[in-house]
């Protein structure tokens, strides 16, 4: 008999995730932070001084997101709860983004990973050419 956390991806507080299910909350997470745009975003979210940054200014330091993409994201991130949004009521609105502290939370361990990429990426290129050359 399947249980109903594999059978529904949904987990007690005390059992561990099953990866191998996409509808496990675990996975999901994970496949939301291992986007194109999402770490970019949280590491220019987690470095401003004082906390908050305006769309503008994100698209200026997220080189090649489009505006729409940009957005998206945004509103992802959002709504799991990892950033903030406050709107100004001023003609344009001014929009202001910053990390919750469960966002901020993540800057460590994808600071980590991005060290781990900068250690190992002449190791990467040198196996993509040998792959490539057979």
């Amino acid at each position: 008999m399947t249980t109903p956390a594999r059978a529904t991806g949904a987990r007690p507080d005390d059992s561990p995730g099953d990866l191998f299910n996409p509808a496990c909350p675990t996975r999901q997470v994970l496949d939301r932070l291992s986007g194109k745009w999402e770490s970019m975003l949280i590491k220019v979210l987690a470095g401003a001084a004082p906390g908050e940054v305006r769309f503008a200014e994100l698209r200026r330091r997220v080189s090649g997101i489009s505006q729409k993409m940009l957005s998206q994201t945004l509103r992802s991130l959002e709504r799991d709860g990892l950033v903030a949004r406050r709107v100004e009521p001023t003609v344009p609105p001014a929009v202001h983004y910053s990390l919750t502290p469960l966002g901020l939370s993540l800057d460590g361990p994808l600071d980590v990973l991005r060290q781990w990429a900068e250690r190992h990426v002449v190791e990467i290129e040198t196996a993509r050419t040998r792959y490539d050359e057979a």
